[in-house]
């Protein structure tokens, strides 16, 4: 009489998320051992410049020179520690889960694409020519949007202050990050009086993480069938 075994189940290896991790990191602590002027130099270099391709002309420039290429490598730029910081937390967040979902590479689409979509965004929000745009803050949004589209009803857990006490609850998933949308709304309407930060970025990237995760929903789904073996 011969008894099945149940293997235990194989995680696959997600090597999307700590690929970006680890490259947002080394990139900055490139660019934060280098001389300031030289820092600022290759922010100008790979930095995002704002007045730009507004128009078919200003895109064919681009195309011909490189220069659209910006649009990505200013994902991997960061003014300061800190402002890397709440890029990589929010990544930590919300990437494993929609990475476990979409797959590595398409997992990676997202970060790259929607933080360049971000990005031209921000370029034709601001009307100011040849402001510097950098950081990964868009991508990062795109993988938040693609995270609500993903788990509509999942909760995230939030510690709250009561009185001398700390609560840990659970609040939906889609009420926290419609606030975060809504607060994006209202920085990048309000504009400069809430810092010099590309509010508009992280709409744009916010929006199109949600319309990627939609658009790729069949394909993503008959991933998971083939994963689990039906």
């Amino acid at each position: 009489m011969f008894v099945g075994i149940a293997t235990r189940k194989k995680h696959r290896l997600r090597w999307a998320n700590p690929l970006l991790f680890a490259t947002l990191w080394l990139a900055y602590l490139w660019g934060a051992t280098r001389a300031p002027d030289l820092r600022h130099g290759a922010e100008l270099d790979w930095g995002v410049l704002s007045g730009g391709l507004d128009s078919i002309a200003a895109w064919r420039a681009a195309l011909v020179d490189g220069s659209v290429l910006r649009l990505f490598s200013g994902l991997f730029l960061h003014a300061d520690w800190i402002h890397l910081t709440g890029n990589l937390v929010f990544l930590l967040i919300f990437g494993p889960p929609a990475e476990r979902i979409m797959g590595g590479i398409r997992f990676l689409l997202l970060f790259l694409l929607g933080g360049a979509v971000a990005n031209l965004a921000a370029v034709l929000a601001i009307s100011t020519p040849d402001n510097i745009i950098i950081g990964a803050s868009g991508a990062v949004s795109a993988v938040i949007g693609a995270y609500l589209a993903l788990f509509p009803g999942a909760r995230l857990g939030v510690v709250l202050p009561l009185g001398l006490f700390l609560q840990f609850v659970r609040v939906p998933a889609s009420l926290l990050i419609g606030l975060w949308a809504l607060l994006q709304m209202v920085f990048a309407y309000s504009g400069p009086s809430f810092g010099a930060v590309a509010w508009a970025a992280h709409l744009g990237g916010f929006c199109f993480g949600i319309v990627f995760a939609l658009v790729t929903r069949a394909a993503i789904a008959r991933r998971l069938r083939r994963n689990r073996g039906y």
